[in-house]
């Protein structure tokens, strides 16, 4: 019986971890950079030839990961798949590896950092991406890994003003390698359904919301151009202007999450507004119309 019983625990272990695999595969399919898990805490990051070795404890339990099989980001191509991890994940903390520095640019929401023996770099993040829009600050902690070699994603930010004076706007461009990152499906809400597309999260400081950073909201970047736009306009009676905002995306392919920081446009300009202007036309975005 004593067998029987430490077979079935097995058994129960490697269907357990079978439905973790599952569950994450599911949640991060639409978005192709790689969520580890959610809420964890005790995380290490180790380096074993080309794969990642990731031990963290989650709801009381020591879990581990083993990534491997992919590097940087491919350009948005309808026919082909974007870069993905092979992840194996088990019970218990997995030996083995080392840490090399990290030699590699700062990074948002950083929890650990490796170079590997191919100059390559390993980083995991941790970030509350799914904060409600128009106040929300709480969400789960979803711990992201990436791998990549070379210059970072890009997030180029400019502000400005809709409507002349009223409203307080901001636009910019989303490339990787000097191209446009974009998805080819979305939901009518703006949710990416390919591993290609990618929404810009804005959060806002020191708001109507409150102290601190709320988020405002998010929106995609627009396909073929990587452009994306956003007002400041009255959502629920009171638009999110603050001192300073906050944009944040998840790289494409696995590369990883980047972000873009800077204070508030201020009083009107009409001279900045208007160079603003001709710089969002200049971007080709039909779908950015300045008003």
């Amino acid at each position: 019986m004593r067998a029987l019983g430490g077979t079935l625990q097995r058994v129960r272990g490697v269907l357990a971890a079978a439905a973790l695999v599952a569950a994450l595969a599911l949640a991060g399919a639409a978005d192709a950079s790689f969520i580890v898990d959610r809420n964890a805490s005790g995380v290490s990051l180790r380096i074993s030839g080309k794969s990642a070795i990731v031990n963290y404890s989650r709801g009381g339990a020591r879990r581990s990961v083993v990534l491997s099989g992919a590097i940087n980001a491919r350009p948005p191509s309808s026919g082909v798949a974007q870069v993905a991890f092979h992840a194996a994940y088990g019970y218990g903390s997995r030996p083995g590896g080392t840490c090399a520095a990290y030699t590699g640019p700062s990074l948002p929401f950083l929890v650990a950092a490796c170079d590997a023996p191919d100059g390559s770099h390993w980083a995991l993040q941790n970030w509350q991406r799914l904060e409600a829009n128009f106040g929300g600050s709480r969400a789960d902690a979803e711990l992201h890994a990436s791998h990549w070699s070379g210059d970072l994603p890009k997030l180029e930010v400019w502000q400005d003003w809709a409507y002349d004076v009223r409203y307080q706007h901001l636009f910019g461009r989303y490339t990787y390698q000097g191209k446009p990152v974009y998805g080819f499906r979305s939901t009518g809400a703006g949710s990416p359904l390919d591993p290609y597309g990618r929404n810009i999260y804005l959060d806002t400081l020191d708001s109507a919301y409150g102290r601190g950073w709320h988020r405002e909201n998010s929106f995609l970047a627009h396909k073929p151009t990587g452009v994306f736009c956003y007002g400041f306009y009255p959502h629920a009676g009171r638009p999110g202007t603050g001192s300073t905002y906050r944009l944040t995306a998840q790289g494409p392919g696995v590369t990883p999450i980047v972000s873009w920081v800077g204070q508030a446009p201020g009083a009107y300009d009409a001279t900045v507004d208007a160079q603003m202007n001709d710089l969002q036309r200049s971007l080709g975005d039909r779908l950015c119309r300045h008003s």
